[in-house]
């Protein structure tokens, strides 16, 4: 299945499996079937009671979701883009993420909503931002992001049957790309907070998620020709952060660079590279380095494609380390 096929067939079955399973969102009925064609189909099977097109309104979505969640359903509602989450933030940041904790753990919130980043795809300033740190900055939200079909379906179908709010980001580069992986059908899962070793290595470390990961085994390739030795960590879930993992890389190879698609400047490689020098500063053959996009607005047209770090830049970077 390619990135699409395996996230429809998370929701399929999470619709056929469990009747408080619902899903909301903007044109996601058919014969639409959201802009992605994710939920292509389903309204048709499922009815629009359970598969339910909603107005442009962000806040109505997620408020509409939270007070499902709270009456004991399961929303899967859709954010169409990740910029979006400005409109709605209080929704997920002061209600979805504190209401679990400020009813002492009596109500539970099972909200997962999905959102596509872009990034190189000539969408501008306001259809393009990577604005994870935002939501891993809120304490109660989990925040998981796929790099390959596979986890794509494992990653959503544990999500939506989490009984904490979850943000699944799906980046548009990866949602598009042909890449196609050996899917299970029916129930499977990749445990959330679990990362996993891409490509091993004995040299340095890189840790990214998402379309830069990608980028990233690519360098580890580019790397490989020059005797470099590239271990690549796929986090796939942000918070909970699978800190473990990247020590252990890190105290193996004592170089780790850090490479993602949102702006560098405050993202979240920045926790991943304070977490690595706090615990292992004595052991590092050199500081940890980030290579992310520059502190400015993305650009539209064809300079957008240049913005988000490609496998060039960090080819690079690991070069500078390990020279």
């Amino acid at each position: 299945m390619n990135f699409i096929e395996a996230s429809h067939d998370a929701l399929e079955y999470a619709l056929a499996s469990d009747p408080s399973v619902f899903l909301l969102g903007e044109d996601i009925h058919d014969p639409i079937g959201g802009v992605t064609k994710m939920t292509k189909g389903l309204s048709t099977k499922y009815g629009l009671e359970r598969v339910r097109p909603t107005p442009i309104a962000e806040q109505a979505i997620v408020g509409a979701a939270v007070g499902a969640a709270l009456a004991g359903m399961r929303p899967v509602g859709e954010i169409m883009l990740m910029d979006f989450f400005a409109v709605c933030l209080d929704q997920v940041t002061n209600h979805a993420a504190k209401l679990r904790y400020m009813t002492g753990g009596r109500t539970n919130v099972p909200i997962t909503l999905r959102t596509m980043v872009g990034g190189g795809n000539g969408t501008g300033a306001q259809h393009s931002q990577s604005l994870e740190a935002w939501l891993a900055h809120t304490p109660g939200m989990k925040v998981v992001c796929a790099s390959n079909p596979l986890d794509a379906k494992g990653l959503l179908l544990s999500s939506i049957f989490d009984d904490d709010p979850c943000v699944v980001m799906e980046m548009s580069r990866v949602i598009f790309h042909r890449q196609k992986n050996e899917v299970p059908l029916g129930d499977y899962r990749v445990p959330l907070g679990k990362a996993r070793i891409a490509r091993p290595g004995s040299d340095v470390t890189i840790v990214s998620w998402g379309r830069v990961l990608n980028e990233s085994l690519l360098a580890a390739d580019a790397l490989a020709e020059d005797g470099v030795s590239a271990e690549v960590i796929d986090l796939r879930t942000l918070v909970p952060l699978d800190i473990t993992t990247v020590l252990e890389s890190a105290a193996k190879t004592r170089r780790v660079v850090v490479a993602h698609a949102a702006v560098e400047f405050g993202g979240f490689g920045a926790e991943i590279a304070s977490q690595v020098n706090e615990e292992l500063f004595g052991e590092l053959l050199a500081p940890v380095r980030r290579v992310g996009a520059p502190f400015a607005p993305t650009p539209g047209g064809p300079l957008e494609a240049h913005y988000v770090p490609d496998a060039k830049r960090a080819a690079e970077t690991v070069r500078e380390l390990t020279a």
